[in-house]
Formats: structure tokens, sequence, C-alpha cells
């Protein structure tokens, strides 16, 4: 667990500063008629201590952790006593500090979030206040700026399992997410972690646990509480857009399906992981393709894995198909999927609703259970895993799927990364070097017989921020199915000519800002094409104006007047 020491200046123009000189506020004459933005007095700050300085000492000081969750734990203090600061690293350094406040770091963030917490963030709305949920809403103190939030159960955090109320970093480190990523006012940003109980046994014996102490509540108790928080958080935030985030498979499937079309809301592990993975197979069958000479709609695609987040994406990779011009119902014959039990065929009794829509009808042998089968039978050019089994595509997967095709597409995209089916250079060398790779996690890259291979990251973060950013800036009713189609076709258009040259099938993640900006204009385009857009002036623009509007819509943090003391930012709703 990290330390921080007292004296480190992170903490000197907020939390100190603040404490310390209130007594010589008071004697200070007013400007305006307001304390906002006080002069300090001379003396009180060391000579040097400037803007430039104080964010190379941040990052010197964060580049001092050991661990990823001590980093995690320095920019989450960092960032509640200088957001601005915060979000300037962040811009800064994305490829070093997105790893920390998101994935893989968050899971192990929401596994010790009882014991590593801090300070308050974001919102807590316990199944206790069910019928009184408005007025627990009421209390955020951002309740004009609110414009989009991100909500989780934390019933199905990452492939970690129920972690109760511990899974309100990943609705915090999502939002952070946005900021950087497509310049959302941080603001207009509220984390929420619905607490509706847990049955991680170790969450209902802990001492230091944050959330109710008692199993998860009933379906039926379930529905009324989120039928009411839905109502609610239209009424109190009447312009919010919601992310649904780390919901138990069933529930991600139902809460979306009974919210979609009523409120503005969409689930980032079915809609943005979709999203973000058809894109990556739109530039890695091209590559593929190109190679073989197959026609890109003869591609066929095994999928591992059968949650929500699996079916998901496949539902998602129809869209593929139909750009070839197949039917949905001849796009679907280009998928199989399975799960812990093998391939999943309509015979089958045991089937969750969800898996039913890709049931193999077509197969009448002997059940199939062993991947390697599977793949001698179907024949695969794509394997995607999403099965949070750890290992599972081994050397003998790989030169399976490698001797069928010149370049196998190969997708672990489980996370976090001690979750992933396999790692990159495992890919490249059993593959022989031909394996066109992307994952959920980020792996280093990885030289092979001279050659040095670059990882595909099928991040979300690609997606989500340029989604939100369209969907709010069109006003939204909706977000359409054809909204995140549009976002992920941007994504695979967004590649420079210098990342196609290097067969990349993920633009760098440096150039986020921009890549978000071409989403969200078709994001945008198609919210009006489908008349969900409450954005008359937005309609008139062409795509050069469009773009502009976008790109000034974009919050760029500002450098911190050390010489002046701010007005708290604090988020806590208390």
């Amino acid at each position: 667990m990290a330390s921080f020491a007292p004296s480190s200046l992170v903490y000197l123009p907020f939390h100190l500063l603040r404490s310390s000189l209130q007594f010589l506020l008071a004697a200070l004459p007013m400007s305006n008629g307001t304390r906002n933005h006080e002069r300090v007095p001379s003396g009180l700050l060391p000579p040097t201590l400037h803007w430039e300085n104080q964010l190379r000492r941040s990052l010197a000081q964060l580049r001092t952790k050991e661990k990823p969750l001590e980093g995690h734990i320095f920019l989450s203090q960092l960032k509640h006593a200088n957001e601005d600061m915060f979000y300037r690293l962040l811009l800064d350094n994305l490829l070093e500090i997105v790893p920390l406040i998101y994935t893989p770091t968050v899971g192990e963030a929401c596994q010790q979030y009882s014991q590593i917490y801090r300070q308050p963030e974001g919102l807590y709305v316990s199944i206790s206040e069910k019928g009184n949920i408005r007025a627990v809403l009421q209390n955020w103190p951002r309740l004009h700026e609110a414009r989009i939030a991100v909500v989780t159960d934390g019933s199905r955090i990452l492939g970690l399992g129920d972690q109760g109320v511990n899974g309100m970093p990943i609705s915090i480190g999502k939002l952070s997410l946005y900021v950087g990523g497509a310049g959302i006012r941080p603001s207009s940003t509220v984390p929420i972690c619905l607490d509706l109980g847990t049955n991680n046994k170790a969450n209902l014996v802990d001492p230091l646990y944050l959330g109710v102490q008692h199993p998860r509540v009933g379906d039926q108790e379930m529905e009324e509480f989120m039928e009411e928080f839905m109502r609610e958080m239209t009424s109190v935030f009447p312009h919010l857009l919601i992310q649904f985030e780390d919901f138990s498979t069933e529930n991600a499937f139902k809460y979306l399906a009974l919210f979609r079309d009523r409120y503005p809301v969409f689930n980032d592990d079915i809609q943005g992981t979709g999203g973000v993975v058809l894109s990556g197979f739109i530039n890695a069958a091209k590559l593929s393709s190109a190679a073989s000479g197959l026609p890109l709609k003869e591609h066929r695609v095994v999928f591992f894995g059968a949650g929500s987040a699996g079916v998901g994406v496949a539902r998602q990779l129809l869209h593929f198909f139909k750009l070839q011009g197949l039917t949905e119902e001849e796009a679907k014959k280009q998928i199989w999927t399975v799960d812990s039990k093998g391939l999943i065929t309509a015979d089958r009794t045991d089937l969750q609703e969800h898996k039913k829509f890709f049931a193999r009808h077509d197969y009448q042998g002997a059940p199939l259970k062993s991947l390697i089968d599977i793949i001698n039978y179907v024949k695969p050019t794509a394997l995607l895993g999403l099965s949070t089994v750890h290992g599972s595509f081994t050397k003998d997967v790989v030169e399976a799927l490698s001797a069928l095709n010149t370049r196998p597409i190969i997708f672990p995209l489980s996370n976090p990364v001690s979750l992933s089916e396999c790692s990159f250079a495992e890919a490249i060398e059993w593959s022989n070097g031909t394996a066109i790779f992307a994952s959920g996690s980020p792996f280093p890259k990885f030289e092979y017989k001279g050659v040095v291979h670059e990882p595909g990251q099928g991040n979300n973060m690609y997606i989500f921020p340029g989604l939100g950013l369209g969907s709010l800036l069109a006003q939204a009713t909706r977000v359409t199915s054809s909204m995140v189609e549009a976002a992920s076709i941007a994504l695979a258009d967004s590649l420079t000519d210098e990342e196609r040259a290097a067969d990349l099938i993920y633009p760098r993640l440096a150039r986020i800002r921009d890549i978000s900006a071409e989403i969200a204009i078709s994001v945008i385009k198609t919210a009006i094409s489908e008349g969900v857009d409450r954005s008359p002036k937005l309609r008139k623009m062409d795509d050069a104006s469009l773009l502009a509007h976008v790109k000034s819509k974009m919050w760029t943090p500002p450098a911190t007047d050390y010489s002046l003391i701010p007005p708290s930012r604090s988020h806590s709703p208390h």
C-alpha cells in the first residue's frame, strides 16, 4: 500500500493552503463579493512553485510507486487535491497512466477498495433508500452541471465477480477516461454505485467493507429499485446520459433492453465492447484476407465465452458481415459461440436466454466440448476470447488455428491481464509471427525472429468517450444501435497511413482526442438521421463546421496559478 509524506507538494495548493490560510482569508479584501481565487499572502509559498515544475514533480512522485495499486492511489489523491493537474498529467502521459486508473489496475483497486478508501467521491445509492432515491440523488452538489453518469451495481467487476460497493472505482475510472479521452468537463461527471447487497462471502464478513452486508436482493425487488432509480435520475438530472457498467450478465441484457428505448442509456460491456471489437475486426479481417485471398464475407468466427460481453460482441460483429452484403440470418451462420460446456447448440436444454440467439441449428453430432475439436470442425479464421479463463488459448489451440490460416486473427479480450486467454508473446511465438492480435488489457511489444511486433488493444476507451461526447452534443434522447455502429466504423477508419503501414488494427491511443472527435461527428450525424437528436443548430453544419464545433466543446485542463486560493472542487456529495 502506498504511503504519502505530509510534506508532498501535491496537496499544497488545495488542501493545506485552504485550511492553514483560512484565518488570513477572512482578513483579505473581497473581490466582487466573493472569496474565490483570493491571492496568497507573500511568503506562504515556495518562491519557485509554478505549474510546470509541479507537473514534473507530480510525475516524478508517481514514478516512485513500486506497485500499480500504489500508483492508482497516488493518482486518486492527486485528482482530489488538484483536478486540473491530474488531467494534464493524464493527457500528457496516456499510455503510462491509463493502465493505472483503469484496466488492469482498477480490478485490484476494486478488490481492495474498502481497505484503500480515502475520501468520498461519487454517489452511493443503497437498497435501503428504495422509495427515497430522489432525495439521495438531489444531494449531488453539482446538480445543474451533471451531464454523464457511469452506473455500476458491482455485481460483475471485469472478470473478478461480485465486488458489491467496492465496484465504485469502475465508475470513477471510466469517467476519468471520458474527461481525458473526449474532453467531457469533470464537473459534469457523476460516478454512481448501486448497493443492492453482495454475494461475495469475503465482503459479508469483512469489518471494513463499505457496503450493506447482506446478500443481493431478488429480481423483483431489484427491478422495482431500478425503475425508481431511472425515473428519478431523469427527473433530477434532465440532461444526463447514463452508461451501465459491469452488471451481471443476465441483468446487463435485461436492463439495457428495459431502458434503452425510454432513456438515453447504453451498456458499455455489451455495446462499447462490441463496438471496439467490431472496429478492430474490420481492420484485422482486411489484413487476413489480403494475405489469404479469402473474401471478407467468408470469415468464420469462434467466440470462446458467451456471457454479456461475449454475446454482445458477437451481436455487434453481425454488422461486419452485413456490410459485406449478407442478411442477418446469413451473418449469424458465420459465428459460433462456445461456453464452459462446449459449442452452443440449439438442442441443449440448459441455455440461458441470451445464448439462444447464436445457438447452432446445423450441428447434429456428439457434443463438441474441446476448443481444439471445435476449431477442427468450424475451421475458423478468427478466435475471440471473452471467457475470463486464463491460458485457455493454449499452444495447441493457437497452432491449430495457425495451420488453417495464413494470418490467424486472435483476440484474447478478457480483463484484467491475469484472466487473458493468452499473452501477446505467446500468440506471436506459437503462430510463427503471423497472428493478427488484439487484447482487452495492454501487453508490451514483442520481438520475434528480429521483427518487433506491436499488439493491438481492444480498449473500450477508443469508443465510449466519442460515443458519449457525440450523444451529449446531439442531445440524443436515445443511444441507438446505429449510433454505436457509426462509432465503430469511424474508429476503424481513423488509422493514419503510418499506422496502416505498420499493420495496426487500432490507432495509437495517444491520438485519442482526435479519434473521439471523429467518432463524435459520426454519432451526431447518425442521431440526426434517426431523428433522436434535439440539436437543430448542428443539423445545418457541414463536416468541417461540425468538427470545429466538437473540438471547441472539449475541455482542456488549465494551468493552476499557485498565487491564488481557488474555491473548493471536492466531488464529495457531503
